[in-house]
């Protein structure tokens, strides 16, 4: 636990109150996370439902802690584990505790700034559907091993041709990097790492799975409740990103969202849609919390630091 000086917390929860948040929270998080912990003690693989885990390489313990979010005061948690967590310290009320959004500003500064930018820069832009999802196909290209150890819908020829024939539009570093050396060069744009604050838009579907990273790595300034609705959100992206893929996931229940007819490009950015949407929803609750942090430690944003330079 962070050093004991008192932190003006701006909203005080009785205990009864945020102990019956934090056991909701874990039931959540172990419903979310159960068909996971199966496959793994079981020692199973499912190429859909367990890339949130392999990819982000977050275990279900990290999405089972929860947090109340900066500027909350929990009362009568002195002698609660969470005590010992890194970056919390005593509330104003004896015997209480806080997020210590001070402590972990001044330490991850650079962290939550590139964060910040990201999230804001996106969440100011217009959202784009004209990908239709294309960045899985382009990660087979002319590929005779593929990523997922799952059989292609159309083969690989007519996989190449649908590539072929269309138009790529990849923002997202993310998916761009593990396009086929001979899809790269069919993108429209070439994103790199430094070029993801200016490229993110929120059309796209990384970009939404990413907020679930975003909320993992702001840690506790953000509220339990706000991780798992992103984990909730990247869950459902990932079924749809696998759906309108080339691969053929009929032997695991997923129906095919044929992108390489116009009925499947339709039904693809209607889903896209819903997904921004519920996105911008999520950014804009992101900023919020690490608004309310800033708030907390008197600390301004990048942006506002420079206007006044």
């Amino acid at each position: 636990m962070t050093s004991a000086r008192l932190l003006a917390p701006r909203t005080s929860v009785p205990a009864v109150q945020w102990r019956a948040r934090e056991q909701a929270h874990h039931e959540r998080a172990d419903a979310l996370t159960a068909g996971h912990r199966a496959r793994a003690a079981r020692g199973e693989t499912h190429p859909v439902e367990d890339f949130l885990f392999t990819y982000y390489s977050y275990k279900p313990a990290v999405l089972r802690r929860w947090h109340p979010g900066a500027g909350v005061e929990l009362t009568d948690a002195a002698t609660d584990a969470r005590a010992a967590w890194r970056w919390y310290a005593p509330g104003a009320e004896p015997g209480s505790l806080v997020v210590d959004a001070t402590g972990f500003l001044a330490e991850k500064r650079r962290l939550v700034d590139a964060t910040d930018r990201i999230l804001r820069l996106t969440a100011g832009r217009t959202a784009q559907f004209g990908c239709f999802g294309l960045h899985e196909w382009a990660m087979v290209y002319r590929q005779g091993e593929h990523r997922h150890p799952v059989p292609l819908r159309l083969g690989q020829d007519a996989t190449d041709a649908v590539v072929e024939a269309a138009d790529l539009r990849c923002t997202h570093f993310d998916a761009f990097r593990f396009f086929t050396p001979d899809a790269a060069p069919r993108n429209r744009e070439q994103p790199t790492r430094e070029r993801q604050p200016d490229l993110e838009q929120p059309g796209c579907l990384h970009a939404g799975m990413d907020l679930y990273k975003w909320a993992i790595k702001l840690g506790p300034l953000i509220p339990g409740e706000l991780l798992l609705d992103a984990f909730e959100l990247a869950r459902d992206i990932r079924v749809v990103d696998m759906q309108a893929s080339p691969y053929d996931l009929d032997a695991w229940g997923y129906a095919p969202i044929a992108i390489e007819q116009a009925e499947g490009k339709a039904q693809y950015v209607r889903r896209q849609r819903g997904f921004a949407e519920r996105g911008q929803t999520l950014r804009t609750r992101l900023l919020t919390a690490l608004d309310e942090a800033r708030a907390i430690a008197r600390i301004s944003r990048p942006e506002r630091r420079r206007r006044t330079a």
